[in-house]
């Protein structure tokens, strides 16, 4: 579907219904073109009647492009991410920025971001819509931006459970529903840390001057993925301190473990010597005709291993366990 809103030179907001063609740009200042999951017939609009290069058309169909800014004569192409609230993944959002339009492409129907911004104007003083189509296009990438903040909250309350957790008590589950949580993070960093840049370039390439008009509100969004940058920065490290930690304490129950099978072993070698030693068959071996042998032997090999439990108790190996 392709949802027209065009401003007018008498200062009226106007929607367009039907196909695109049908719009007079001679009665108009700008308008905002939402191709809102379109047809393979409404996707042939962005060639035959705009005349989009085609590597940016083709952008649109290439998924999960790389947040980037693109210069073409006439108009200038943007790839945006937004997020989808449940999974987290990345959504691509499209713009093609000309003199008097802007043109939003994405797959997702009624994607919020897009809705609210609409909305927004619809219920603006006609000075919002004066703006044109550049102020536009920063509410667009702060609407995009702002969508994040929950996200990024939502994970940092995940986080805040392992506060109260005894690292000790840490199960398997806990530890997967960690590396999940780690794994949001990443995810999301990955899509801030792109849009930081894609920001960053628009405050300081020479190509979009037209943009220098709005810079301060293009400031505020840089602002705002820096500090979202920093806070995943921030919650990754939490992550890796806690798994840091886990991995730590099993390796102090595994290193307990050994030292406890280590002394057992080491105990019991004498008293497997002895045992082996009157377990041969010889026929000349006097001890075995003694009446108290065998209560010998056993006194023997209890003595030893009683010697050898305290030996290893004043050592200080079995302190490991307190």
């Amino acid at each position: 579907m392709i949802k027209i809103t065009a401003f007018t030179y008498e200062n009226e907001l106007m929607e367009v219904y039907g196909d695109i063609e049908n719009l007079n740009r001679d009665k108009i200042k700008w308008f905002w073109a939402d191709f809102d999951d379109p047809s393979e017939e409404e996707s042939g609009k962005l060639t035959s009647y705009f005349g989009f290069h085609h590597l940016s058309v083709e952008d649109c169909f290439h998924w999960l492009q790389r947040p980037k800014v693109d210069f073409y004569d006439g108009y200038t192409f943007f790839v945006l991410h937004t997020i989808n609230p449940e999974s987290l993944s990345p959504i691509e959002v499209n713009l093609f920025i000309g003199q008097d339009y802007i043109v939003s492409f994405h797959r997702e129907p009624l994607l919020r971001e897009v809705e609210e911004v609409k909305k927004e104007l619809y219920s603006s003083e006609v000075e919002l819509w004066e703006e044109g189509n550049i102020y536009v296009t920063y509410l667009l990438m702060d609407k995009i931006v702002d969508m994040y903040f929950p996200a990024i909250y939502k994970l940092e309350d995940g986080l805040k459970e392992f506060d109260d957790v005894d690292k000790e008590s840490l199960n398997k589950s806990g530890i997967e529903r960690l590396f999940g949580i780690r794994g949001d993070i990443l995810k999301l960093l990955r899509i801030v840390n792109s849009m930081r840049d894609l920001v960053y370039r628009i405050l300081n390439s020479p190509h979009l001057r037209r943009f220098s008009s709005n810079e301060m509100y293009f400031e505020d969004i840089h602002d705002h993925l820096l500090r979202l940058s920093e806070t995943l920065e921030a919650n990754r490290e939490i992550t890796s301190d806690i798994r840091d930690s886990f991995l730590s304490i099993n390796s102090n129950r595994m290193n307990r473990v050994m030292t406890l099978l280590t002394i057992i072993t080491t105990i019991f070698i004498p008293v497997t010597f002895i045992a082996g030693v009157y377990g041969m068959n010889f026929r000349n071996m006097p001890e075995l005709n003694h009446p108290y042998a065998y209560y010998i032997v056993l006194l023997l090999m209890a003595l030893i291993g009683i010697f050898m439990f305290i030996w290893f108790k004043k050592k200080g190996w079995f302190d490991l366990y307190k």
